[in-house]
């Protein structure tokens, strides 16, 4: 593939609601600019951008697809994230090295929640933004009514470029709004069209879209505005030239339709991402931590800089890094720095990747995207720069994780493997979490919700030939006691030579705001002060695993205030044996309770919704301390709620707000679990405990 300067490369990714089509718009270009020979189809698993097994298997993509295709002179890089909530890490790490996005709608569906959130996330950015209304072939199409939920969603600054003649099954071509004529698509769906006058009847629907898109491009030129105003003429190249500078500056967000199925509209919408989408070489980085530093310019003579936006373990040639050129010029065989980690790092051959194809390239320039095999170090959103300089860019944010399993090991073999192949899903994924809770031991995965986890351990079972079970982890309950005892315990052993023996008396008391004290009030050398340390290991060790349940013992004071010792026989192995026997016994004298996790959570929802919420809420025994706006018509609940009661909240709330919903939690204070709930925990332990010695 040749080499492109920055102002001839175009970083488009395609973004929108769970099956829109975006996938089957990547593969309907990739045959409009001759890099295929047939159409594949997203349902027979042949198209190039989805060719991992479970994309394949499940239709529909789970990662990011980077497709490069050459129109008119400039190199186009489609990036084709994933639609569904569940991979929302992918679309995070795609729009970080976009320059713009095109925003797909079904035309049937109208704007869908997934699109609201992309929508949002290229708005977050400052992202150019085109609109296609996708689908225009299928039952129910309505480019009417597509276009009026996109203007309600996203506002006035929506204008059709173009309009459909004829929906449904005869959808057949379009009308260009610009140049004031109509195309008409060829019938075998090689892509082509025929250009000519615009229907009779459709006359004054194209008089009322242009109105309204010349009065959209003129608002933001005085110039222009004074002459439509005075019914001057403006030309179709004052017209392009002004919708580049409005879709630059976001506002004005151009709409175009077609087919992607049935390779209608792919031509058009090339053009206008060629003459609209603002080229790679308008991109300025600016550096992280420099306030007055000029920004890096997409220059190929500049510093070089780059930063690496996917890492994937491709099965042949090891861990692949995508990086994005920012500055300068990055060249196979030749040495740099990870900024992020201060590491020297060896670039072997670059490459340019289309779809599983990998296609080698010696350079690549700023604003161009490339990979790279076997970077020891980096990791994505790192920064790469040139050899032993350290600056670095903005890295990446990925949502926070908002569902957790345990992962165990199905046989001893797999525990050898497991941790390994985790860890690199995980760098894989920075969407994806691993843990290992340390309360519970239990090796944890956090992820966007359960579909993310169970396809991440689907490709490291088929990987890596690791089989695991998936669990809710264990929920870390405490025990406390509520009142106060006073325990005695002496340990005597007798046996031949030296004996051993250890006494102690100690009291045992409710310490509401610290995990755990140990003192000492010893009156009269009872117990010496060298064996203190050991008296406190036992009762370290005792508190442990508590007696209702065996769950760890938090919020006591334990106090020594007396004993007993034998000049000969004591050793601080005795007197560790009886703080521990003394502890257990007065747990049980000082009445003890069961305690849970209980967590501050922060649930956003659109207004309509809050009712079904706070239901739902109330109904997993959750306190509701307030509600605030927030923007976009969404209010924020914040309230506390056990940690049992939400294992599965992400999934629960994305079906009671169609995926409307988001929220985040933080640990926040540990409360008495009801009786009834305390009784059903302490059977699942004994049961658990039979379990566990019967194995």
């Amino acid at each position: 593939m040749r080499q492109f300067s920055a102002d001839q490369i175009r970083n488009v990714g395609f973004f929108s609601h769970g099956g829109a089509g975006k996938t089957s718009l990547t593969e309907a270009l990739l045959f409009d600019t001759g890099l295929t020979k047939r159409l594949g189809r997203v349902e027979d698993g042949t198209t190039t951008s989805d060719f991992d097994p479970d994309e394949i298997k499940r239709h529909h993509s789970v990662s990011t697809a980077i497709v490069p295709i050459e129109w008119r002179e400039t190199k186009v890089n489609i990036l084709d994230p994933p639609g569904f909530a569940d991979f929302l890490g992918e679309a995070t790490a795609a729009l970080r090295v976009c320059d713009a996005a095109v925003i797909l709608l079904d035309a049937s569906a109208g704007v869908e929640v997934g699109t609201e959130q992309v929508w949002q996330m290229a708005a977050d950015r400052d992202l150019p933004r085109l609109l296609f209304i996708n689908k225009m072939d299928r039952e129910n199409a309505d480019f009417d009514r597509a276009l009026t939920s996109a203007r309600d969603a996203f506002g006035p600054s929506v204008a059709p470029i173009q309009f459909p003649i004829g929906r449904e099954k005869g959808f057949k071509g379009f009308v260009n709004l610009l140049d004031e004529q109509a195309l008409t698509f060829h019938d075998n769906h090689d892509g082509g069209f025929e250009v000519g006058p615009i229907p009779e009847e459709l006359e004054d629907t194209c008089r009322a879209y242009r109105l309204q898109l010349i009065e959209a491009i003129a608002e933001q030129d005085e110039d222009l505005l004074a002459r439509y105003l005075d019914d001057q003429v403006i030309t179709r190249e004052e017209l392009v030239a002004g919708l580049r500078t409005c879709v630059e500056a976001g506002c004005v967000i151009p709409v175009l339709c077609g087919a992607a199925t049935g390779n209608r509209g792919m031509q058009p919408l090339l053009d206008a991402i060629v003459d609209y989408v603002p080229a790679a070489s308008k991109h300025r980085e600016a550096l992280a931590g420099h306030t007055s530093d000029p920004a890096l310019a997409s220059d190929p003579d500049g510093p070089l800089a780059a930063i690496a936006f996917k890492t994937v373990a491709d099965p042949h040639v090891g861990r692949v890094t995508y990086l994005r050129v920012l500055s300068g010029t990055l060249r196979s065989n030749s040495h740099v720095t990870n900024a992020s980690k201060d590491a020297h790092e060896r670039v072997g051959h670059l490459f340019y990747v289309r779809g599983k194809d990998h296609v080698p390239v010696d350079q690549a320039g700023a604003g161009d995207l490339v990979a790279v095999a076997k970077l020891g170090s980096v990791a994505t959103g790192d920064t790469i720069c040139g050899e032993g300089k350290h600056d670095t860019v903005e890295g990446i944010a990925f949502p926070d994780p908002a569902y957790s399993a345990a992962v165990n090991p199905k046989t001893k073999g797999d525990l050898d493997k497991m941790g390994q192949a985790l860890q690199r899903i995980v760098e894989e994924d920075p969407s994806l979490r691993l843990s290992r809770d340390p309360r519970t031991g239990e090796m944890i995965l956090s992820g966007l919700g359960e579909p993310h986890i169970q396809i991440a351990l689907d490709r490291m079972t088929r990987r890596y030939n690791v089989h695991v079970d998936l669990g809710l982890p264990r929920v870390a309950y405490r025990e406390t006691v509520t009142g106060k005892a006073v325990s005695e315990h002496k340990h005597k052993k007798q046996t031949g030579g030296a004996g051993q023996y250890g006494h102690v008396v100690l009291e045992i008391e409710p310490l509401p705001d610290e995990e755990f004290t140990f003192v000492e009030r010893v009156v009269g050398g009872s117990v010496p002060r060298n064996f203190y340390p050991a008296v406190e290991k036992g009762v370290r060790e005792a508190i442990e695993a508590g007696p209702l349940a065996g769950y760890p013992i938090t919020n006591v004071r334990v106090t020594l205030t007396d004993g007993s010792f034998h000049a000969v026989d004591s050793n601080e192995m005795a007197f560790k044996i009886a703080a521990r026997e003394a502890v257990k016994k007065g747990m049980l004298a000082a009445k003890p309770t069961l305690l849970e996790p209980v967590l501050r959570i922060w649930v956003t929802v659109p207004e309509a919704m809050l009712g079904d919420v706070m239901g739902d809420l109330n109904a997993k025994r959750a306190h509701v301390a307030g509600m605030t706006p927030a923007e976009h018509g969404l209010t924020t609940i914040e309230a506390t709620v056990p940690a049992a009661e939400v294992q599965r909240y992400a999934t629960d709330l994305r079906s009671m707000t169609q995926g409307r919903g988001t929220f985040r939690t933080a640990s926040d204070h540990y409360q008495p679990v009801p009786p009834q709930i305390a009784e059903q925990i302490r059977a699942d332990a004994e049961t658990n405990a039979h379990h566990h010695d019967a194995a």
